[in-house]
């Protein structure tokens, strides 16, 4: 179905028409250009469309909006694609309120339907870090595509550790695409259309007000075959991500944290509530099996440890573990001075295999 981009954007932008009504009015009339020509006694015929909404329609006169938009796309390198069109994610249209409009910088492929959100707190404790890294860096292997939020804490350390470890990620934004939310992570954003995309489904120039949020977190769990809450308090964003998926008839996978943790309180809490308890990314791969295979048989074959690493950086990374480890206590184990190990220990970060916390504290990663 040919559908006018510039015309799907202006019918977007009357008051009161949503996503459902877009929908509708589209499967009704078959083109844009007739929805226009329709009378409102017409355009009210149409299923969850009233008079007062046909009344919006009649009297819509900003027909510059979508014009302006399709300029404004093609300056950033910003691609828009309507519900109707062959490069829509077919998995994001199984859900039962999806975008008709994604703008896209980067490029959606087939392989973004096998994919994994990962999601959580914006203040995340050094072991929400860890998990979250290593549970990505797994997923990634199996050629998972990951999704998330760009958010701080744990959105932003899914995407960055997908790139770092050679995957696909997608960051579902609540803000046009030229409205880059948190500021900082502008290079990420650049990044990340690199090596997967970036989506919104808000107009160019669309800031990132506290309402676009809720909305935003329904493409990302709609965009995955599972949601994963990593760490989360009681009233995250990342909880109504999983009632969102939940709501999707998609799993929900939740890791279990420290009961005295606040920042563990949420996700503790949806375990009882039914959430997948996941202690490891095995759990989530024998729940989703059957849906992964095609991609699971194609799991990319690395090496545990790089054949190029030195005897005593092998030391090294045998005396790590995921648990944090002190350096004094690390220089101990190996006899070495600490002076030493921490000369040894700088290659070994700039690699991604190690990881310093706070405190001269180190972790294998």
């Amino acid at each position: 179905m040919y559908i006018d981009l510039e015309q799907l954007i202006n019918l977007s932008a009357v008051p009161g028409v949503g996503q459902t009504r877009l929908r509708a009015l589209v499967a009704r009339f078959k083109s844009v250009e007739k929805i226009w020509d329709a009378s409102a006694k017409e355009l009210a015929e149409v299923d969850s469309i009233d008079l007062k909404t046909a009344g919006q329609i009649k009297k819509f006169k900003n027909f510059q909006i979508g014009k302006k938009q399709l300029e404004r796309a093609k300056e950033l390198g910003v691609r828009i694609i309507s519900f109707w069109n062959d490069e829509y994610p077919p998995i994001l249209k199984q859900i039962y309120d999806p975008p008709v409009l994604l703008f896209v910088k980067g490029k959606i492929e087939k392989i973004d339907n096998y994919a994994i959100s990962v999601v959580g707190t914006r203040l995340a404790s050094s072991y929400g870090k860890i998990v979250a890294e290593k549970f990505v860096r797994v997923l990634v292997q199996k050629n998972i595509t990951i999704v998330s939020g760009m958010a701080r804490g744990i959105d932003t350390i899914a995407h960055q550790t997908a790139i770092r470890a050679g995957g696909r990620t997608i960051a579902v934004l609540g803000s046009g695409l030229d409205k880059i939310y948190p500021p900082e992570n502008k290079p990420l954003s650049d990044a990340i259309s690199q090596h997967g995309a970036v989506i919104s489904e808000f107009l160019l120039g669309t800031g990132p007000d506290a309402q676009n949020f809720p909305r935003r977190n329904r493409i990302i769990s709609g965009m995955s075959l599972g949601t994963v809450v990593v760490e989360a308090g009681v009233k995250s964003g990342a909880l109504l991500t999983a009632n969102l998926a939940l709501e999707q008839n998609r799993e929900v996978f939740a890791v279990p944290g420290n009961i005295n943790s606040p920042k563990s309180a949420g996700t503790n809490q949806i375990i009882k509530a039914g959430a997948k308890l996941t202690s490891s990314v095995n759990d989530i791969l024998v729940e989703l099996q059957a849906k992964l295979a095609p991609v699971l048989q194609k799991e990319k074959q690395t090496a545990e440890i790089p054949a190029d690493l030195t005897a005593a950086d092998k030391k090294i990374l045998s005396a790590l573990s995921h648990e944090p480890v002190h350096i004094d206590q690390l220089a101990l184990q190996l006899r070495r001075s600490t002076a030493e190990v921490l000369s040894d220990l700088l290659p070994l970060e700039f690699r991604a295999l190690v990881k310093q916390l706070p405190g001269k504290y180190f972790v294998r990663i």
